[in-house]
């Protein structure tokens, strides 16, 4: 087999997209927190992408698409241990699959498992130990992310080699149960947890930065066209077909989450354009190979408008998930992934296809929220006990950058070292012990 240099040159540039999908992130929840926060938030998503990128190349690749199934859950982690085999054959060849080298699948897949990660983040902003975030990362993109990987994509249960196949062969293009209903439920299970921030429900906590957000959102766009149209692993009419429904189905849930929101609250406001964008974003993120560019405006009006009115029952159940993963990754997970059944224009219920597809895209949405709720509940629990979860009350009033970090994302904000230095060019060379016992 001759290597591609189309697929290969396009796979890279998909890797690239979807690994600037996390700084967008950082942005996007950045700009949500509280200005005294703000680089806690930010540094969360960054820390995701330090662990998992070291983690990845030693075990999970191997958990992931390794060939030694465990149980159809997981895969062997020490068969293609530190990606031994996925590089060079034994001739010294880059070993390839379907025209594409290995390694550059495995770059293409490591920037999910960060992205999945560290959307977990938004539900803990403001409040949590930066240090046992950076241990729950490592955690749970082994004994949660990986084994999704391989049960959707790597032929595991829930794939088409898997049992439910003889029943209609699961959709999930490219992450409706393995990323947004993974990290959507993990982010529930673990804003109950850790508890809510101090304040929560009577003092207003409004995004200090809705420029910040407007961009992390337009990044996160930009990053998905890698995300969606770069799982068509070639650059062809599917991949064309998933760039427009990614966009429809994005554009389409703007509308809908305005119109909510000027019913409801009698505006409609950026904040509300830049979380529809990242609604429609997720609900088609299953879907974009599988329906039409009608299907994906009715997704997409359809996600914008649920995960609008998902993101306030928050309040009414009393969970303090901060920046609503739950309400835009879980309910527009699950809106994606179940719409399919009606929506696939290969099978769906919509186009005379049945129910049989329906009823294999509820199970698989069904055993990824049981495996994250499980998974998540056990590693926040065993967390808790241990390093604990939540930050001092005086840092969490004082805000976590300062206390934490010793740094202010803005000038005259915080006590910590940072906020006292002189300008960067005028900085001592010496550091005297008071200075290193404030840092």
């Amino acid at each position: 087999m001759e290597l591609d240099s189309g697929i290969t040159a396009w796979m890279l540039v998909s890797a690239s997209l979807v690994l600037l999908m996390t700084p967008g992130l950082a942005l996007f929840y950045g700009g949500m927190t509280r200005s005294k926060s703000v680089l806690n938030m930010m540094m969360m998503s960054f820390g995701a992408m330090g662990v998992i990128g070291v983690i990845y190349v030693l075990w999970g690749w191997s958990m992931s698409y390794g060939s030694e199934s465990i149980g159809g859950i997981f895969a062997n982690p020490f068969e293609m241990f530190g990606l031994d085999g996925a590089i060079l054959d034994e001739s010294g060849e880059f070993v390839l699959d379907g025209g594409l080298p290995v390694i550059v699948d495995v770059g293409f897949q490591v920037t999910f498992a960060i992205i999945t990660t560290a959307l977990i983040s938004g539900a803990l902003a403001e409040r949590v130990k930066f240090g046992t975030w950076m241990v729950f990362t490592g955690l749970w993109v082994t004994l949660a992310y990986f084994p999704m990987a391989h049960m959707v994509w790597g032929g595991g249960l829930l794939s088409g080699d898997g049992p439910f196949a003889s029943i209609a062969e699961p959709i999930d293009f490219a992450g409706g149960t393995v990323v947004h209903i993974n990290a959507g439920v993990a982010a529930l299970v673990l804003a109950l947890v850790v508890g809510k921030r101090r304040g929560f429900g009577r003092t207003p906590s409004r995004p200090h930065n809705l420029p910040f957000v407007m961009l992390g959102a337009a990044l996160l766009w930009f990053g998905w066209f890698g995300f969606n149209a770069g799982s068509a692993y070639a650059a062809d009419g599917l991949a064309g077909l998933a760039w427009v429904n990614t966009t429809t189905c994005a554009a389409a849930a703007i509308i809908g989450w305005l119109v909510v929101e000027k019913l409801r609250d009698g505006h409609a406001t950026s904040l509300g354009a830049a979380s529809g964008i990242v609604a429609g974003l997720v609900a088609i993120t299953p879907a974009a190979g599988a329906l039409s560019p009608v299907g994906a405006i009715v997704l997409g009006l359809l996600a914008g408008g649920l995960c609008a009115l998902a993101v306030s029952l928050k309040y009414r159940f009393g969970y303090d998930d901060s920046l609503d993963v739950v309400g835009v990754h879980l309910v527009g997970g699950l809106v994606g992934t179940v719409m399919i059944g009606f929506l696939a224009t290969d099978g769906g219920l919509f186009y005379g296809g049945g129910a049989n597809l329906l009823a294999v895209q509820v199970i698989i949405a069904v055993v990824a929220m049981v495996l994250s709720a499980v998974v998540t509940l056990v590693i926040g629990l065993a967390l808790k006990a241990t390093l604990g979860w939540r930050v001092a009350e005086d840092v969490e009033t004082i805000g976590i950058d300062s206390a934490v970090h010793g740094e202010s994302a803005y000038e005259g904000l915080g006590s910590g070292l940072a906020a006292t230095l002189p300008p960067r060019e005028a900085a001592p060379t010496t550091v005297s012990s008071e200075e290193k016992v404030g840092s």
